[in-house]
This record gives structure tokens, sequence and C-alpha cells, in this order.
């Protein structure tokens, strides 16, 4: 007797692969150096005591950095589509989150981490035994400061695609 075909399954999906022309495009560095810098800042932060606003900027740069991570995420993989509402408009969402969130959280938080360092610049002199959180403070504020860069450069990258009227985030 004849057999008869098994029902076709769902449609299968595109199988994963990393979209290695967003790695080696300007965009996909500079998310690699917000990662690393965004994640030295908050372990710095977090790897010493810090107390008041600096909670704070602890919760701006873990926020951002998780962000970050899934944009990149998102993008590496070219699955940006799965997103509801913000995947049709990756560009414009990219450019939100690099100006608004990234350069405006992080120009915060390397405020008060500045703010915070110049607070402890006494126990910097030679001959202060107790611990001194001046350079903790200090290396999270440059890293903050050349982060909150770095997401300006990237806005300005994703601005400047928008303004040719290109939709894509290459």
């Amino acid at each position: 007797p004849p057999t008869v075909p098994p029902p076709p399954g769902p449609p299968a999906r595109g199988s994963l692969s990393l979209h290695r022309a967003y790695l080696r495009s300007p965009l996909g560095l500079l998310r690699l150096g917000q990662l690393a810098l965004g994640a030295s800042f908050w372990v710095t932060v977090a790897a010493h005591k810090y107390e008041g606003a600096a909670h704070f900027a602890l919760f701006a740069a873990v926020l951002v950095w998780l962000l970050t991570l899934a944009l990149f995420g998102l993008s590496l993989l070219g699955r940006w589509e799965l997103v509801p509402w913000l995947g049709s408009r990756w560009l414009l969402t990219n450019l939100v989150h690099d100006l608004a969130l990234g350069v405006g959280l992080y120009a915060a938080a390397t405020g008060i981490m500045g703010h915070k360092a110049k607070q402890r610049s006494f126990c910097n002199l030679p001959g202060y035994s107790q611990h001194c959180l001046y350079s903790a403070y200090l290396s999270a504020s440059i890293c903050g400061g050349i982060t909150a860069c770095l997401y300006l450069f990237s806005g300005l990258y994703c601005l400047s695609r928008r303004c040719q009227d290109q939709r894509d985030i290459i």
C-alpha cells in the first residue's frame, strides 16, 4: 500500500550565525568598547565600598550595560526583527539608546563618581594610613567619561545614517 507522507512541520527558521559585517562595522566596534569600558566602570564601583549617590551611578551603569549587551547580541545575530515594534525601527532604537540612555546616564554617573573622587582627594596624600577610595572613584569616573564619549560617537554614527535615509545599522 502507498504510504502517506507526514504532514509538513512548522517553517524552519534561519540558522543562527554571526553577522560578521556588523562586528567589523564602526557601530559593532564601538559596542565592544562600550561593553568593555562599561563593565570596568561598574566592576570598579561594585568592588569597593560605595554609598549615597554611587548607588545610582552603579544602577545606571549596569542598566545601560545590560541594554547595550542586548542590542549587541541581537545585532550580532541579526535577530532584531524578533523585538516587537522596535525591530522595525532598529536604527532609531540604537540612536535613542545611545544618545538618551548611554550619554545621559553615563554622564550623570561620571559626574557622581568625579564628585565622590573630589570629596576623597584628601586621602591621596603621602602618609595617609586609612583605606582610600580616591583612586577607585577616579578610575570609575575616567572609565565612565570615556564610555559616555563612545556612546556619543555611536549615537552620531546612527544619526548620520538616519540623515542619509538609510534604515540599517551597517
